[in-house]
């Protein structure tokens, strides 16, 4: 059966990643991010395997988010799967001399936005009590370091929210996965860094980090569990690294 899976930061990375695994299952999509030329070309990249839709709004924008989602009129009512998949990392600085617009940044996408785009979903896969919503959250949940805290901050609250819809939604048939990915080699880190490519590249050197595609893997796998089953949290290291500060370089 064909399903209808919305995914948002569908752009570049994961969720571009997700886009690539589920057209070639066969499944429609809703491909939601900010760049319009960017989505497009996916779009018509993939319609080929698939029937896919685009979706143009920055989920930290509410309002954005609520238009966006009434433009596919009675499409909204087939969904049966979300990905919250768009967030971000903003700088690596001590909180007293950390940027408060790069907290908001970090805050609004990675909280508040999945906040938003679920809160759309939610009443859908209720309604037809089945469905499957998937939080992209990080190890950095598990463990705060230096120079991070409001990004691991925003990451634990997205584990917060995992167990909370996982509590409301489970005696609906809805399941909620929380995926926690280690050092995985997307835009990340040049997002983070603001451009500097030099220092973007140099957290990806000296081990073999994930690829975007294992963890699209491991989303598809959960997804794609049988219906009895809900894969409640998840944590993807690649082989070097054994906790969120620790890497073990030219091992």
């Amino acid at each position: 059966m064909q399903r209808t899976i919305v995914i948002t930061g569908a752009s570049s990375g994961i969720g571009l990643a997700c886009a690539e695994t589920f057209a070639s299952l066969g499944d429609r999509l809703i491909l939601c991010g900010r760049n319009s030329a960017r989505l497009g070309a996916i779009a018509q990249r993939l319609s080929s395997q698939t029937q896919v839709e685009t979706l143009l709004f920055d989920v930290r924008d509410r309002h954005q988010v609520v238009q966006a989602f009434d433009r596919l009129g009675n499409l909204k009512h087939s969904i049966d799967v979300l990905i919250n998949n768009a967030g971000n990392a903003h700088g690596l600085d001590p909180l007293e001399s950390g940027d408060a617009q790069d907290w908001d940044a970090m805050l609004d996408g990675n909280v508040k936005g999945l906040l938003y785009v679920s809160q759309q979903v939610i009443p859908v896969l209720k309604k037809k009590k089945q469905g499957h919503i998937v939080n992209l959250s990080s190890v950095a949940a598990r463990q705060t370091y230096a120079g991070g805290v409001v990004y691991c901050a925003s990451k634990r609250a997205v584990d917060v929210i995992s167990e909370g819809m996982r509590l409301e939604l489970t005696e609906f048939g809805v399941k909620v996965t929380n995926i926690q990915p280690g050092a995985v080699q997307t835009d990340f880190s040049n997002v983070r860094f603001k451009g500097d490519l030099a220092r973007a590249e140099a957290v990806y050197q000296g081990y073999q980090p994930l690829l975007a595609q294992d963890v699209a893997d491991a989303i598809s796998y959960c997804v794609n569990a049988p219906e009895h089953v809900t894969i409640s949290d998840l944590t993807i290291y690649p082989k070097a690294q054994s906790e969120p500060r620790t890497l073990f370089r030219n091992m």
